[in-house]
């Protein structure tokens, strides 16, 4: 599992001009699915985005009680190795990816945690002022 982090001042998510999710400070996660994840590395990533220290004073998400805004990303999974069009077959299929991201979600909220999210497979507009820039790329590999 994979994703990308980043702090923001505000985000938020539009489908056909509609907002479906929004947060001020916080935290962007943009989360890609790949064969072999399990809900082991759903909860690994959702601690690991919580507890991430990116904030002033080494402070984390849960430090601070900042939203997150967590949005499906196939496309982190794209192999651009060869030729000029990326290859998305590291990217777990919709059916699998689907469950997996909803229980980071699942699991951020166990954790106390405001979480808004995207709407999986959806063409999504997302918007959102980057507070540093910090981006950070996380990954979980799968465990056998």
């Amino acid at each position: 599992m994979r994703a990308v982090v980043q702090r923001v001042t505000s985000a938020r998510v539009r489908i056909d001009d509609q907002v479906v999710g929004e947060i001020a400070a916080g935290l962007l996660v943009l989360v890609g699915v790949t064969h072999g994840d399990t809900v082991r590395e759903s909860a690994t990533l959702a601690r690991k985005v919580h507890e991430l220290r990116v904030f002033a004073d080494d402070r984390s998400a849960a430090d601070l009680d900042a939203g997150l805004l967590v949005v499906s990303q196939f496309t982190l999974y794209a192999d651009t190795r060869k030729g000029r069009r990326p290859s998305w077959i590291a990217a777990a299929p919709g059916s699998v990816a689907e469950p997996l991201v909803d229980e980071v979600v699942t699991e951020l909220r166990r954790r106390g945690a405001y979480v808004q999210t995207g709407r999986f497979g959806a063409s999504m507009a997302v918007e959102l002022v980057n507070d540093g820039p910090v981006t950070i790329i996380l990954d979980v590999p799968a465990r056998p």
